[in-house]
């Protein structure tokens, strides 16, 4: 008797907390009676999202719903066609402004510095409208989805407005407001949850090429490049290196240049399969060192010999394009690093690369000096030496 007692008492509780989220979602009435097929209540942030599916044209009519706000409030809920959170969302931002009306918008988000500045998306929207009743703002568009899939991740965010302007998003819960929508199959996953197949394999892929795109940039423009341009600075001054300097000069820049240019490659695929997602700086640096380093390289070509009355000029190009891709190189692989908001522990350890590149540098310069302030001692009667000491300037 009393286990029924039990079992009839969690019953009524389970009935309570299920006739609770079908209030907040499926059962939820719409001031114009609209109805959506598909409904979730979002795991954080008191926010809920309808949708209905058209797999006619591949559109899709939403309703994305936010609770327990004031009138000093903004609220947005985005996709992110290219599977990451914050970067490339595409979003729906609406707020009641200082007029008294509502401000529904699309924003498309490039930087973290983002004050939700209104703009176009990278899919259509052909509607989009906001509402603010109580404490709850409600988003309604229609959307034409990107070709290809139904199932993205999507992200949902509040924060205080500054007159008319979206302040920065609180911390806590705000940075869990992450997860996958399938909006033909109706299946909705938050962040720990496991996507489905085909959106994991989709974000797994994509994942795998900004890491591959990485590790090659840093690896060659990176590492290799500078490391080259120490061979050539640094080996030449002794005898015994020649012409070895040259040959392993010539051999770490090449493959530096291979390997960048696979890197550049990936970055173009990756930027191809992002619609939406433009980091200009990032971008157009990547492209001038890709043009600097094809024009270094083109430029063995037209070497001129040791002797020739051009070959000073030569030197003075060759040397200032070099520096040139290494510097901007060092820029961009920073910039790289914050576009993809990696673990600190990477950018951490480029660091560590470039203060050690840089001691042996000094210390390598030193040396190099050194031994160029001996020869020029020697230099007064002996010629010989004193074209030695010019090795500096015939690379």
């Amino acid at each position: 008797m009393a286990i029924s007692k039990i079992i009839v008492f969690f019953i009524f509780v389970s009935s309570l907390f299920v006739s609770s989220s079908s209030q907040n979602c499926s059962n939820y009435t719409f001031r114009d009676n609209k109805t959506y097929a598909a409904c979730e209540t979002l795991p954080v942030l008191n926010s809920f999202l309808h949708w209905n599916y058209y797999e006619s044209n591949h559109s899709v009519d939403i309703a994305y719903r936010h609770t327990s706000l004031t009138a000093s409030n903004w609220a947005a809920w985005s996709l992110n066609p290219s599977g990451g959170a914050m970067i490339g969302a595409q979003c729906l931002v609406a707020f009641r402004n200082t007029s008294g009306l509502m401000s529904a918008y699309t924003s498309p988000i490039t930087s973290y510095r983002t004050r939700l500045e209104e703009g176009p998306l990278s899919f259509e929207v052909p509607r989009v409208a906001a509402e603010f009743d109580g404490d709850q703002i409600t988003i309604y568009a229609t959307i034409k989805l990107p070709n290809g899939t139904t199932a993205f991740t999507h992200v949902w965010q509040h924060g205080v407005l500054f007159g008319d302007t979206p302040g920065m998003h609180p911390s806590g819960d705000n940075l869990n407001s992450i997860g996958i929508v399938d909006f033909a199959s109706g299946i909705t996953l938050d962040n720990n949850a496991r996507p489905t197949t085909t959106v994991a394999a989709r974000l797994s892929r994509k994942n795998r090429m900004k890491f591959v795109h990485g590790v090659l940039n840093v690896v060659s423009w990176g590492i290799l490049v500078p490391i080259g341009a120490m061979l050539a600075r640094y080996l030449r001054i002794f005898e015994i290196a020649n012409p070895m300097w040259f040959y392993l000069h010539v051999a770490c820049q090449l493959s530096g240049y291979v390997v960048g240019v696979a890197g550049w490659a990936t970055g173009i695929k990756l930027g191809s399969e992002s619609p939406g997602i433009v980091h200009t700086t990032h971008r157009n640096i990547g492209i001038t060192i890709f043009a600097l380093a094809t024009l270094q390289v083109l430029s063995l070509k037209f070497r001129p010999k040791p002797n020739h009355k051009y070959r000073s000029y030569w030197n003075y190009y060759h040397k200032s394009i070099g520096y040139s891709v290494i510097v901007l190189s060092a820029v961009n692989i920073f910039q790289g690093f914050d576009i993809l908001d990696s673990e600190k522990k990477w950018k951490k350890a480029y660091i560590g690369v470039i203060i050690f590149l840089g001691a042996v540098c000094v210390v390598l310069e030193a040396i190099t000096q050194f031994i160029v302030f001996k020869r020029k001692e020697q230099s007064a009667d002996n010629p010989k030496v004193a074209n030695g000491i010019n090795e500096l300037d015939n690379v």
